[in-house]
């Protein structure tokens, strides 16, 4: 392993370790969601549990369920505690080109989703990954420092066809999150997706009577 992969490796570590995520001792909590898409409104409870499982009732329509239920996983995923060498210690690193933002390349060998990234300071502002048919670029352009790490809070995703690099979709995230004791959790979603055909359709999540859970709540 040569030096740029020790600088790569180090640089991606700090970033990786910048973000946001919730400890060991958080305890769940339970939210109240208001979900518009187009015409169509919907209200759920949802609660997270303290082993981070989620439970989502009040919606009849199983499909719009499923992707409530799916949307919150995709939240705490971001939001869960995983450690540097578990996740990354098999991967090693390659410092690629500088744009003119000043994000620096970092090129992985290893990763079994075939990713790649960009990071900006101590923070990862841009993944790229190729999974079977799918490629996707997530670009971060808005951040919130919560003073223990950063919540990305504007982002871009964008899907093309790995083989054509054809656009299939493209989606623009709006976040923002609220305080509950000492953790953060989210309070309104926007997502604007846009097929090639530049059809757009919003899915708004609001978010309300966030509270967490009391441990003898916990199951």
């Amino acid at each position: 392993m040569d030096m740029n992969d020790n600088t790569a490796r180090d640089r991606f570590r700090a970033a990786y370790e910048h973000r946001y995520t919730w400890d060991k001792d958080f305890p769940g909590y339970t939210t109240k969601l208001e979900l518009k898409q187009g015409d169509e409104t919907y209200k759920a409870e949802i609660k997270v549990n303290k082993d981070l499982g989620v439970e989502v009732s009040g919606i009849d329509d199983e499909k719009v369920a499923e992707s409530v239920y799916n949307h919150m996983r995709d939240v705490i995923t971001h939001r869960k505690r995983n450690s540097f060498e578990n996740a990354h210690g098999k991967s090693t690193f390659t410092l690629g080109e500088e744009d003119n933002t000043g994000a620096v390349e970092i090129l992985v060998k290893g990763d079994s989703m075939g990713s790649n990234y960009k990071i900006r300071g101590t923070e990862i502002c841009q993944v790229s990954r190729v999974m079977g048919p799918m490629a996707f670029v997530i670009n971060t352009n808005e951040s919130l420092d919560t003073g223990e790490g950063y919540i990305s809070t504007g982002y871009n995703a964008i899907f093309r066809d790995s083989k054509t690099n054809d656009l299939k979709a493209k989606r623009e995230f709006s976040e923002s999150y609220e305080k509950l004791d000492k953790y953060y959790v989210p309070k309104h979603q926007v997502i604007e997706s846009i097929d090639p055909n530049s059809d757009k359709i919003t899915t708004e999540f609001i978010f309300s009577e966030s509270k967490l859970l009391e441990p003898a709540a916990i199951a």
